[in-house]
């Protein structure tokens, strides 16, 4: 589908940018993305995708707003107290851009629903605290062969990673276990979820645009409390029970 000139008007500096283009604008207005936990990290890069013009956006989050939500959870706010914080965001993203087609899930991501989220989007962008809900999505994004953009934080601390199926190490590579003692509860400023949203949000525009390179087998470290960035490059892991047997599509970038 071809931009309006509305769109070309709303998007005209961003379209600026090189390698991104009218041709890359397009490929966003025609993409869906599935962002899975809408809160400190899935928020602000949900924002940014809306922003930049993503065509369809599924939200998959439950529960409702709570107070300690609300130090990095920006698509909350304090009159949503007690009400679906996945309705909030819907809310929130069309007062920001009414263009963009957004489905919401009030659930987390599960065994019952991942096949089906998945199946939907174009690219995937994990941001859930949960260990296993992000191996239960990094699996899917494998079996279906989605591109999988992996965010997480802890304290003043981030790491980012793209995983293409059968050319990148997939997040299993790198935790073939559940660390042991994380906790759903943990150390965050929203400054930092934000910074690594933001920079997932970027990551994703590029894979979708197909400009830039990209963080395919290197993982971005993010350390708050020195403003210190590295890349570390990592490695499939031979044998790895998720993506051992993946072969690679023809393309990395979605059409």
């Amino acid at each position: 589908m071809d931009l309006t000139n509305e769109e070309r008007a709303i998007y005209e500096w961003q379209i600026w940018v090189k390698g991104l283009g009218e041709p890359g604008q397009e490929k966003l207005k025609n993409s869906t993305a599935l962002v899975t936990r809408v809160g400190g990290l899935g928020g602000p890069l949900a924002q940014s995708l809306t922003a930049a013009g993503i065509g369809r956006l599924i939200l998959a989050h439950g529960g409702n707003t709570k107070e300690s939500d609300l130090n990095r959870q920006i698509l909350q706010t304090y009159d949503q107290l007690g009400k679906s914080r996945i309705e909030s965001c819907r809310r929130r993203l069309l007062e920001l851009n009414p263009r963009v087609e957004i489905e919401t899930h009030p659930g987390n991501i599960s065994e019952e629903n991942v096949s089906l989220l998945v199946a939907g989007a174009d690219i995937v962008f994990d941001c859930a605290p949960l260990f296993e809900e992000r191996l239960l999505l990094n699996q899917e994004c494998v079996e279906q062969k989605k591109p999988l953009v992996d965010a997480a934080m802890f304290d003043l601390e981030g790491q980012l990673t793209t995983i293409i199926p059968g050319r990148t190490p997939c997040l299993a590579c790198l935790y073939p276990e559940i660390p042991p003692g994380w906790k759903r509860e943990f150390p965050v400023i929203g400054a930092v979820s934000a910074t690594m949203a933001n920079l997932a949000a970027l990551e994703g525009i590029k894979l979708i645009a197909g400009f830039g390179e990209l963080l395919t087998g290197t993982i971005l470290l993010f350390d708050g409390r020195t403003m210190d960035f590295r890349k570390v490059v990592i490695q499939r892991r031979p044998g790895c029970s998720v993506c051992g047997s993946c072969e690679a599509n023809p393309a990395p970038h979605p059409s």
